[in-house]
């Protein structure tokens, strides 16, 4: 059985580590309203550039002579993963399931034969990749100076995956994010940026209207398909943000609640321990004096 002293240590240390959880608790719940709003805010906005360039590209016959980022290499031997996620833990399984749904869709791409590379924004999501396909990983964007993100930090990510493109790296690039769905729920989500995988013009209200553009089509698609790509990427940084304070509320509240019970059981343990010993003591003491 644990001493007292033990005992009295261990519930000092746990309520010093509920302090903490519960502190984490309150700052990620003031951060997720915050990036909630953000979120929130930039979903119609994303979804009605996606809606325009898929008005556009309807427009259009795509071939040799259509923008690239649009038809793409017309190969996809290889196969670029941006993973995003954060660049601190405790926050659940908000890094853990966009690393698993990564991690299928890897082992998906090389069951069909294709060359994988592997592209991280945030490092949490990084270290278990790297310790089983070290060799696939061709960098790493720090995110740990980034308070709050703004257009820029994702236009840098945009351009470092076209540039990649341009260069012939790849042939087809994927983005792996979370999206906010409340502080419960955060679902992993993939999504095909390279070739752009537009919705059909049908979902989007007032996209089959009657425009006449100048310059034609092909002219303004050449010019909004990196914006889009950076929008895209803007939304799924402001998602993953969302979903990270989400997440790590979650967690802070059941590791708050977890220490609260574990004190209580230690407590009652201790009190056991402690009325043993003085039941010990009182007998020790009787049987003396009986003895004289």
């Amino acid at each position: 059985m644990p001493s007292l002293k033990s005992l009295k240590t261990r519930i000092t240390s746990v309520k010093s580590t509920q302090k903490i959880t519960k502190a984490m608790k309150m700052v990620a719940a003031a951060k997720l309203r915050r990036a909630q709003e953000a979120a929130e805010a930039a979903r119609p906005y994303s979804g009605r550039m996606a809606a325009v360039m898929a008005s556009l590209a309807s427009k259009v016959t795509v071939g040799t002579e259509s923008p690239r980022l649009l038809a793409g290499t017309g190969n996809d031997k290889v196969h670029l993963l941006v993973i995003c996620s954060s660049e601190r833990g405790l926050a659940g399984g908000f890094n853990s399931n966009i690393a698993k749904l990564a991690r299928r869709t890897l082992e998906e791409l090389q069951g069909q034969g294709k060359t994988v590379k592997l592209l991280f924004v945030g490092k949490k999501a990084r270290a278990p990749f790297a310790r089983t396909h070290k060799e696939l990983i061709v960098g790493t964007v720090d995110m740990s100076h980034i308070k709050s993100v703004a257009f820029a930090d994702a236009k840098a990510v945009a351009d470092d995956v076209v540039a990649r493109f341009e260069a012939g790296e790849f042939d087809v690039a994927h983005l792996f994010f979370s999206t906010f769905r409340s502080a419960l729920n955060q679902e992993p989500t993939r999504l095909q940026i390279i070739p752009a995988a537009l919705p059909a013009t049908g979902d989007a209200t007032g996209a089959e209207a009657s425009v006449e553009y100048e310059p034609d089509e092909e002219a303004i698609l050449a010019d909004l398909l990196p914006k889009n790509l950076a929008v895209q990427v803007f939304r799924a940084l402001l998602e993953n943000a969302a979903s990270e304070q989400g997440s790590r509320m979650t967690a802070m509240d059941n590791a708050t609640r977890n220490a609260g019970d574990m004190i209580n059981r230690l407590t009652i343990t201790y009190n056991r321990t402690r009325q043993a010993a003085i039941t010990k003591e009182l007998i020790e003491i009787i049987s003396g004096a009986e003895a004289l």
